[in-house]
């Protein structure tokens, strides 16, 4: 019956239809363009203005019997085009009508939307995007239709390379550099005492277990590859099966970083010899068991029970690893990353059956081992207040703020210098007649970080760990933030210029959001919007995050120049949104986004106003607009430390608004 209903409906709209084509007049014009992301990612971009009191359907239907839609068709010869539904984005304002014999309520826009539309590329010799937008619009008691046929050009990815968030070229050194450090990440889980003392005798194993010494390097490289698999596959299918943003939102999510922060104090307890952590032992009894078949697969599992054996020293390593690299904002980062990891573990495996006599060089088992566990619980401990303070920062506690913190910090690492020179003992500790040099200069390392902490309890930047600690706008008393606080004071106002008086100060969230060095930030954007028009400035939006690491350090590192701030103070009005704020939003303004999920938060409003109309979920990223709300340029600039670059940019925008005028 419901079909009945909607065919008639519909049947209605065709033939008043053919009176308005008739009369030639369109009420809705159309614009194609395409946004190269990367070699293999294309944004097809279909702008729609419509005209006065005509409504144009949506292309997301509300269930599967809904035929008032428009929809995009791509040329047949265009099949190596991979179209990502769930990835349509609509920009603009979406209504529910109800209407109709049915009562259904339908979708529709009116004005202006842009469809963007994700379209992966097999084959890069593909250059141009053919195919039709079939519309279908509501003009009074009519129902007009047309199909709109289209073909535009990818540009080369070097000709727009700013559009991206962070260049191509930077994304490859940026997953280079992931690699590099997660490699360098896996050596040093090699002289863990879960790993260090199967070296000697896993090589051994293979070389006489061989007929011949190519036969036992091809077993040792065929065990170091299977250990690079095991820790990349289960990453990469993760990723495939949830998407690309899954670790992402793992290792933001609020819940997750409380999970993070017990596991890595029950980690840090049980290195200083509470107890022994370990998997159970009848996961490696049947890995140890299939692993005497012997053959590739024997030794995949041989593979295996050396990771379940050693995940008490690697586990913290790992998680550690896949938190840092999963906020990169590159999907790509923690597959690089436990590709980077898994390979420098394997290393010395294929390292020392090619070389067997360098195994003689290798130091004995002993309680050096257990001096290097200890040293890790105090790290694990360290790294377990970071966690804490990523949910501290979102909820609002205040129980770790940036004094706290560093006061926890500079304990810890006083803690671990004093036991490395001997001075602190556990019960499990062997006897420690004298301290050998490299203990002695680890010794140092650790004190010495400890008192480079310790200006920052009045104030002091600590560039070194601006991103891993909490910002300096939690801290109770800061000599540094006081120059700017009396120079606001002394302002008399929120603005610089004459017509301050007109814009109303930030007023939502201000008792919860703060921004540093003295500027003035609206943390909502309607409010920030209405402040832009009375000053006549362009907006500076900022897509933040409370556990958001490179926004702190675009903040210490860039921000803070003073001819940066000085542009930013003078030349724009500032309205930072973080993507994570848990304040729940009241109940008229909780609306249902076009997945049809419910925007509860904060956060939820944000992040949504970004992926819908940038295309993108990472974090930072600077948009500026005009006082329409339209972006001044298609740059979404994202992460990068280059100050004159930032200081170029601001000034490009500011004369695109002027411009504009």
């Amino acid at each position: 019956m419901k079909k009945l209903f909607y065919s008639l409906f519909f049947l209605l709209g065709v033939i008043s239809n053919n009176k308005v084509i008739a009369q030639d007049t369109k009420p809705v014009q159309f614009a194609f363009n395409t946004l190269h992301l990367n070699d293999s990612s294309v944004i097809l971009k279909v702008t729609a203005q419509i005209s006065k009191n005509a409504q144009l359907f949506s292309v997301h239907k509300r269930n599967e019997e809904d035929p008032f839609v428009s929809s995009l068709q791509l040329d047949s010869s265009l099949l190596r085009f991979q179209q990502t539904t769930d990835s349509i984005v609509e920009i603009g304002s979406l209504k529910l009508v109800k209407e109709g014999i049915a009562d259904e309520a339908y979708r529709v826009f009116s004005d202006s939307v842009t469809f963007q539309y994700l379209l992966h590329i097999s084959d890069t010799s593909i250059k141009k995007i053919k195919g039709s937008f079939t519309w279908l619009a509501k003009l009074g008691a009519e129902f007009p239709s047309g199909v709109e046929t289209f073909s535009v050009s990818i540009k080369p990815s070097n000709t727009i390379a700013n559009s991206d968030v962070v260049p191509s070229e930077e994304k490859s050194k940026s997953l280079w550099s992931i690699f590099l450090i997660c490699f360098g990440t896996g050596l040093l889980a090699i002289i863990t005492p879960c790993v260090f003392p199967l070296i000697p005798v896993t090589v051994s194993f293979f070389l006489k277990r061989s007929k011949s010494r190519v036969e036992g390097i091809r077993n040792a490289v065929w065990y170091s590859v299977s250990i690079m698999a095991i820790y990349t596959i289960p990453t990469l299918l993760l990723t495939i099966i949830f998407g690309d943003k899954i670790l992402y939102t793992i290792s933001t999510h609020p819940v997750s970083n409380i999970l993070f922060f017990i596991i890595f104090i029950v980690f840090a307890i049980s290195f200083f010899g509470a107890f022994e952590l370990t998997l159970p032992n009848s996961w490696a009894n049947k890995a140890d068991q299939k692993a005497g078949k012997g053959g590739l697969l024997g030794i995949f599992f041989m593979a295996m029970t050396l990771v379940i054996v050693s995940f008490s020293c690697t586990g913290p390593l790992v998680g550690t690893l896949l938190g840092q690299t999963s906020t990169n904002g590159v999907s790509s980062a923690p597959i690089i990353g436990m590709l980077g990891f898994g390979a420098g573990l394997a290393l010395p495996f294929s390292l020392f059956a090619f070389f067997p006599s360098m195994m003689h060089s290798l130091p004995k088992s002993g309680g050096w081992l257990n001096s290097v566990k200890v040293t890790f619980g105090f790290i694990e401990l360290a790294l377990a207040m970071k966690f804490l303070s990523n949910v501290d920062l979102v909820y609002h506690w205040h129980l770790l703020d940036r004094d706290v913190f560093l006061v926890c910090w500079i304990v810890i690492f006083g803690l671990m210098g004093l036991y490395l020179l001997g001075k602190l003992k556990f019960s499990h500790d062997s006897n420690l007649p004298f301290i050998s040099v490299p203990r002695l200069f680890f010794a140092i390392i650790a004190l010495c970080f400890s008192l480079y902490m310790i200006p920052g309890l009045w104030g002091a930047p600590l560039k070194l760990l601006s991103g891993f600690i909490p910002p300096a706008t939690t801290q109770e008393f800061n000599l540094e933030d006081l120059e700017y606080k009396i120079d606001k004071l002394n302002s008399g106002s929120i603005h610089s210029n004459a017509a301050a008086t007109s814009a109303i100060p930030p007023l939502k969230y201000v008792d919860k959001l703060e921004v540093p060095f003295g500027l003035t930030a609206y943390f909502d954007l309607q409010e920030g919007m209405a402040a832009a028009k009375a000053l006549n400035k362009p907006v500076m939006l900022d897509f933040t995050g409370h556990s958001c690491a490179n926004c702190r350090k675009m903040e210490e590192q860039v921000w803070k120049n003073p001819e940066v701030l000085k542009r930013i103070k003078e030349n724009f009005v500032l309205i930072s949104l973080y993507v994570d704020e848990s304040t729940e939003l009241p109940e008229e303004e909780q609306v249902v986004n076009s997945k049809g999920e419910k925007t509860i938060t904060v956060g939820d409003r944000n992040l949504e106003y970004e992926v819908k109309t940038f295309g993108f979920n990472a974090q930072p990223l600077y948009k500026f607009l005009d006082l329409t709300g339209k972006p001044l340029s298609d740059i979404n600039y994202g992460y990068d430390q280059d100050v004159n670059k930032f200081i170029k940019h601001l000034d490009t925008m500011k004369a695109a608004f002027e411009k504009k005028q």
